[in-house]
């Protein structure tokens, strides 16, 4: 896979996911002012399905993403514990 500075990344139903700042190893690095969950700023490259043109593929979609990041932030305080 191909992956470079300035591809967009797509989840399954082709929504916008972020996009790709540098790749570090198996780590694609989103710009964190452009990902979904500013938190979560980086895509493991087992999640790619494919490499189309400037837009890279992955198989989560943002259905998962933004449900995984507004979990994280009602379920817990500030200091990382679980909220009563």
């Amino acid at each position: 896979m191909d992956i470079k500075e300035n591809m967009e990344v797509v989840d399954a139903n082709d929504q916008h996911v972020g996009i790709v700042q540098s790749v570090d190893g198996n780590r694609i690095n989103l710009v964190k002012t452009d990902a979904l969950d500013p938190r979560h700023s980086c895509v493991d490259t087992s999640q790619v399905t494919a490499v189309d043109g400037n837009k890279v593929r992955i198989a989560e979609k943002v259905s998962a993403i933004t449900t995984r990041a507004f979990v994280s932030v009602v379920s817990t305080d500030s200091h990382g514990k679980d909220a009563d």
